[in-house]
């Protein structure tokens, strides 16, 4: 579904729902990350593209006027209703309204009101597979609000936001990866962020015989003992014994040097945070030159050192490197790796478009075969970021 077939059919389940059309649409893209990961912490680099996944919302202004607002969502979660005469608080913990309730109490922070209104939420964005539903979902909103009041915000101030309300709303300590690429992406670019100063530089994929395809393995694995948290305060232990504030400032001599001093869980930690900001930065200025052998070959040696440094990976992630690496530059596959945090959700694939039929087919078929999972596969182009859609 395209996104202004998206947006048709939002508006229409809007009319069904309230009895009356919508006055305002807005929409915001899921993304994948191309490379970079596990470095938006450490004040590195990160290479994400927005997905053609979209998060719509449709809203109308109440009828009498009132300071109510009621949200509610085509996957069938329920509705929630705000009194924007009292102060907006979270709902309970995993509640699917915290996130743009929270982009909400951000307006009114800003002393920017909205007043009442009702609101159709419709996504195509996969819940729970590490493609950021839950930005699409506050910067759509977000872009609804602007939409209403006439208030445009700054692109860096929308975004971050909306990653605040993920802080205080949603309860997720997320980097500014998510919203970032959601608000600011571009058709046929990728997005180099710079998690340090949040300087962000469009990338071109000129390229169009080549796309991404994003495997979602289906699978998520519940872990114990706090993995991220672990391994965020490993990476801040190398910086310590560094004597450096990131490691976005070591370099891979002065980690060698420093071998000695540290645990070595500790030390093969910062080395893949260092060896991908480096891949990163390298496998943007591959895209900008269409050299996708490159791009290839970083993305598995990206994937190497999250399995084996950063032990991030898990079977079934590995098994989808390995059946996309089987298939190689001749059948179409020029690199893959593991996306998102890791133990679970998706790898994603640099595949030429020509061959995209097949090689779903082929991932798809082997991978069910060696886990009895079926994974879900669809393939995109760099999409463009939020947008106020015309109904």
């Amino acid at each position: 579904m395209t996104l202004n077939e998206l947006a048709r059919d939002t508006a229409e389940q809007f009319n069904k729902t309230y009895g009356r059309p919508a006055r305002w649409l807005a929409g915001a893209p899921g993304r994948v990350n191309i490379i970079g990961e596990h470095i938006d912490y450490n004040d590195g680099f990160v290479l994400p593209m927005a997905i053609d996944r979209y998060t719509v919302v449709a809203a109308a202004p109440t009828a009498d006027q009132a300071q109510r607002i009621q949200l509610r969502s085509t996957a069938g979660d329920g509705a929630i209703s705000l009194d924007l005469s009292q102060p907006v608080k979270p709902a309970a913990k995993g509640a699917w309204s915290n996130y743009p309730v929270g982009v909400i109490a951000g307006f009114l922070a800003r002393g920017v009101n909205p007043g009442g209104f009702d609101a159709l939420i419709h996504s195509t964005v996969p819940v729970g597979s590490g493609l950021s539903s839950s930005a699409a979902l506050e910067v759509s909103t977000a872009t609804l609000l602007e939409a209403m009041t006439g208030h445009k915000l700054d692109p860096v101030d929308k975004a971050l936001l909306c990653q605040k309300a993920e802080h205080e709303y949603a309860g997720m300590p997320c980097g500014i990866m998510d919203q970032f690429i959601s608000v600011m992406a571009k058709e046929s670019h990728l997005l180099l962020l710079d998690c340090r100063s949040r300087r962000a530089e469009l990338v071109p994929m000129t390229d169009a015989s080549m796309g991404f395809l994003i495997i979602n393995t289906n699978v998520k694995h519940e872990l114990t003992g706090g993995e991220y948290a672990k391994r965020r305060a490993q990476c801040e232990q190398a910086a310590k014994t560094l004597g450096i504030g990131s490691l976005r400032d070591a370099t891979a001599d002065v980690l060698e040097r420093a071998h000695g001093k540290m645990e070595e869980v500790v030390y093969r930690r910062a080395r893949h945070v260092i060896s991908e900001i480096e891949r990163t930065i390298h496998a943007a200025e591959g895209v900008r030159a269409s050299n996708w052998p490159t791009v290839g070959q970083l993305m598995y040696a990206s994937h190497t050192s999250l399995r084996e440094d950063y032990e991030v990976s898990c079977a079934e992630l590995d098994a989808v490197v390995e059946i996309a690496e089987s298939i190689g530059p001749k059948g179409g596959v020029s690199g893959c790796r593991m996306t998102g945090g890791g133990f679970g959700g998706c790898a994603v694939a640099l595949v030429r478009t020509d061959a995209v039929t097949a090689v779903s087919e082929r991932i798809a078929s082997e991978y069910e075969r060696r886990t009895r999972i079926k994974p879900t596969l669809f393939v995109s182009r760099p999409a463009g970021g939020a947008t106020v859609l015309k109904i």
